[in-house]
């Protein structure tokens, strides 16, 4: 008596591969949209103006930024008050190392001039650092900053005339005073006339912001929209 083969049984083994391959291939394509981009890391080095010195921390400038980028950029603030050039240039290739930023905002240069340090000491770091975030891939923006006129006229142009001469020399974007509308402001500094209050968080966010943004652009972040 003939036997009938079950061919409705019978599996090609060959085929075993070919669909797992085809699996692997749907399963890329329907996840591939999915996956989003790694958002842009931006690294802000400055010292206690950034640092929000005597003020709660989450009302600083940096902070409120970070609350507005939530969801488009990432934030590190490596600022820490009294900090000079010396020690921002010392600090900043382990900062980039570990953090591997996109953007880098350098905010340095005020207690170098508080304490009467050479210009041209301030400016030697602050060109290292432009430099050495640059090689790592980063881009890079100035926030300028101005010194009381008791220092000396010549001094106080020699300090101020660093920062738009290195934005020059570098062609990156500047910040010509981060303290601009703040500065001398009824109820935006604190009495030691050198650090703003937790109301001027705010103007400074927006005096920072047209640069930011433009650095953003680049990154596909659109801000077009402003702090409120």
């Amino acid at each position: 008596m003939l036997q009938h083969s079950p061919v409705g049984r019978v599996r090609n083994p060959h085929w075993q591969p070919l669909r797992l391959v085809w699996l692997a291939l749907v399963l890329c394509l329907v996840a591939g949209p999915v996956m989003a981009a790694p958002r842009p890391l931006i690294l802000v080095m400055g010292d206690s103006l950034s640092a929000a010195y005597g003020i709660e921390r989450e009302d600083g400038w940096v902070s409120l930024m970070a609350d507005h980028l939530t969801g488009k950029a990432r934030v590190v603030n490596a600022s820490i008050s009294g900090e000079t050039t010396a020690g921002g240039k010392a600090r900043l290739p382990e900062l980039l190392r570990q953090h591997d930023p996109d953007i880098v905002l350098l905010e340095l240069g005020g207690n170098d001039g508080l304490r009467g340090l050479p210009p041209s000491q301030m400016r030697a770091n602050l060109a290292a650092m432009i430099e050495a975030s640059q090689a790592s891939g980063a881009e890079v923006a100035l926030l300028g900053i101005d010194i009381p006129p008791n220092y000396g006229q010549a001094y106080r142009e020699a300090f101020g005339d660093t920062f738009a001469a290195l934005a020059k020399r570098y062609d990156i974007p500047l910040v010509p005073f981060l303290l601009d509308d703040v500065a001398l402001q009824d109820g935006l500094m604190q009495d030691d006339g050198i650090h703003p209050t937790a109301a001027a968080q705010p103007q400074i966010l927006d005096n920072v912001w047209p640069v930011l943004a433009a650095l953003l652009e680049t990154s596909g972040i659109d801000l077009a929209s402003r702090p409120q």
